[in-house]
């Protein structure tokens, strides 16, 4: 009992049950049909549908905006509640994760309802401003974090050879905050393109997202079917995050140099 291996052994087991074992059979049953044989069509059924297609450009497409609305709204707040001088209280950090104690779910809900009272047609705008409501603390906490631990000798190094506030920001905060940028970017871009329940509430399911495929194919006991579109998007996700792991505050640092 004395060593650590033996204290980690639960959390082991657990990753084996509801992680490993998960992802296992969704990989094996994306690659067998009804019978329980092996098959590709699964996937060839993917990229032969246009249905399927069609509504994954969409996802992709709405992820697109919602990040980047999330970029542009996220970091000048991340900004100020990490500047000492901007931002004086610790109050305001916590005012920015009071929304997160609420349920998802009920968030959506109370949105739909409030643009329902208000007599706003839901659409497509209100979709995005449900996302960016309930994804927008993904992007300023990674941004936020690298920002409040990036070392501040850099900016006055700038200061003190003669680069202004504006070249500051633009040569050496900006580029050393990129790592919690590219952080929050897979914290509100994966979500996005996956979440079935956002897009049903605030659009009256008028815009399908690729989770709503998923899930609608599970819910009609297409588990093939649903195992594949489940596993090219956890692809999608690995390739994502392979191309992103490589940034990291010490390259930034010496591309800012």
């Amino acid at each position: 009992m004395n060593k650590r291996s033996t204290w980690a052994l639960p959390y082991f087991i657990f990753l084996l049950l509801f992680v490993v074992l998960p992802l296992i059979m969704v990989v094996v049953y994306a690659f067998q049909d009804n019978s329980g044989h092996f098959t590709l069509s699964n996937i060839a059924k993917f990229f032969s549908d246009g249905d399927s297609l069609g509504t994954f450009a969409l996802s992709i497409e709405v992820a697109v905006e919602n990040t980047l609305l999330c970029i542009l709204l996220g970091y000048p707040a991340a900004y100020i509640l990490a500047d000492k001088n901007l931002n004086r209280s610790a109050v305001t950090v916590v005012l920015f994760i009071l929304p997160m104690w609420i349920n998802a779910l009920m968030r959506t809900l109370a949105t739909a309802e409030l643009f329902n009272m208000a007599g706003i047609q839901l659409g497509k705008g209100t979709l995005l401003f449900g996302m960016c409501y309930d994804f927008l603390p993904f992007m300023i906490y990674p941004i936020y974090n690298q920002l409040n631990k990036m070392d501040k000798s850099y900016a006055e190094a700038a200061q003190d050879l003669g680069a202004t506030p504006a070249e500051v920001f633009r040569k050496v905060t900006l580029p050393l905050s990129m790592p919690g940028v590219w952080s929050g970017v897979m914290m509100v871009f994966m979500p996005t393109v996956s979440t079935f329940a956002i897009s049903e509430f605030l659009t009256n399911n008028k815009i399908k997202l690729f989770g709503t495929i998923i899930q609608e194919n599970i819910n009609n006991s297409m588990w093939n079917y649903g195992a594949a579109l489940s596993l090219i998007m956890l692809i999608i996700i690995a390739i994502t995050t392979v191309l992103q792991g490589g940034g990291n505050t010490e390259d930034a640092a010496g591309g800012a140099i």
